[in-house]
């Protein structure tokens, strides 16, 4: 094996340019620690959050990412061989300790889920971050096929997950998007309603409102959700595409009688092998159908950064490297 690797190092906190890409050490495996070689990697906009300096805590340099596919290049776990297809998410990784920005990996066990795949490296690498939650918050929700659900931030990759699996389990969906030029991609991803979220009031194709909400905009929106969602129906907080915090929130002049409030964060996910062979094995019968929007190789992570920045992507962007 090889005793170097390329990274996309983040020097600093800044723009897209301070991701550098340099030469490192191939990192030596510890205890209950395992080195991963990179298959690929999803990208995520909380790491433009935590290249910008907004994630408390993160010191440079870093390799950044919350996720990464690959295969065991050096194990110190018997559940863990070598040449096992693994995938990772959270647990600090491109925070605390370097994520999957590079060509290798070292990560705790803990993290490692083995899964078996025949599905292309950037289809596997699009699934474990953005299928999980989707799939998490799907499960927290208790939706059951043939009821009525919204999805607000529908273009986003948690979104486009969402609406694939629903449309696998026979749900029926709308989803909004502030460009009215994704609605195809909406479309194609098995919504049934695409709704333009302009800003103004948000009406549902449903005049008593939809069984549940899942709300990936977050702050901003989730107040609203309550009111659009049917009295008893269900609205899942699961994306901060608005920012953490609702301001002068009171529960019970906000929250209907009945109506329920919940939440799924992906650190719910991790280590949850079960749940991404169930994703996987879907993905591999044609029931989901994953959105891979654009692919970047390793030395284009800063143009990576600058599209997701920009907002042009519809679905998940995959770094390969």
């Amino acid at each position: 094996m090889t005793t170097t690797m390329r990274a996309a190092v983040c020097v600093r906190a800044g723009g897209p340019e301070v991701l550098e890409i340099r030469e490192l050490p191939v990192p030596a495996v510890r205890a209950g620690w395992s080195l991963v070689r990179v298959t690929g990697a999803g990208l995520n906009r909380s790491e433009l959050r935590t290249r910008q300096g907004h994630s408390p805590g993160v010191r440079f340099p870093r390799v950044l990412g919350i996720e990464c596919v690959g295969v065991v290049a050096a194990s110190t776990d018997p559940r863990l061989p070598e040449g096992a297809t693994v995938a990772a998410v959270m647990g600090e990784m491109g925070r605390e300790f370097d994520g999957g920005y590079a060509e290798y990996a070292l990560l705790p066990n803990a993290l490692l889920m083995p899964v078996t795949s025949t599905l292309s490296p950037e289809t596997l690498a699009a699934l474990p971050e953005t299928y999980l939650t989707a799939q998490g918050a799907f499960d927290t929700l208790g939706i059951r096929p043939g009821e009525r659900l919204l999805i607000r931030g529908g273009t986003s990759s948690v979104g486009m997950a969402a609406a694939s699996i629903a449309h696998g389990h026979g749900v029926e969906t709308a989803a909004t998007t502030r460009r009215p030029g994704k609605a195809d991609a909406l479309l194609a991803a098995g919504v049934d309603h695409v709704l333009r979220d302009d800003g103004g009031p948000l009406r549902t194709p449903w005049p008593d409102g939809p069984d549940h909400v899942l709300d990936l905009v977050g702050a901003a929106t989730a107040v609203d959700s309550l009111r659009l969602v049917r009295r008893g129906g269900t609205v899942c907080v699961a994306g901060s595409l608005s920012g953490w915090l609702i301001r002068d929130f009171e529960p019970i002049a906000m929250v209907p009688s009945g109506t329920r409030l919940t939440a799924f964060h992906s650190r719910d996910a991790q280590g949850g092998a079960a749940v991404l062979q169930r994703v996987v094995d879907n993905v591999e019968a044609g029931v989901y159908r994953p959105n891979v929007d654009r692919i970047f190789a390793l030395a284009d992570i800063a143009a990576a950064h600058r599209y997701m920045e920009d907002d042009r992507a519809t679905g998940k962007v995959v770094m390969l490297p």
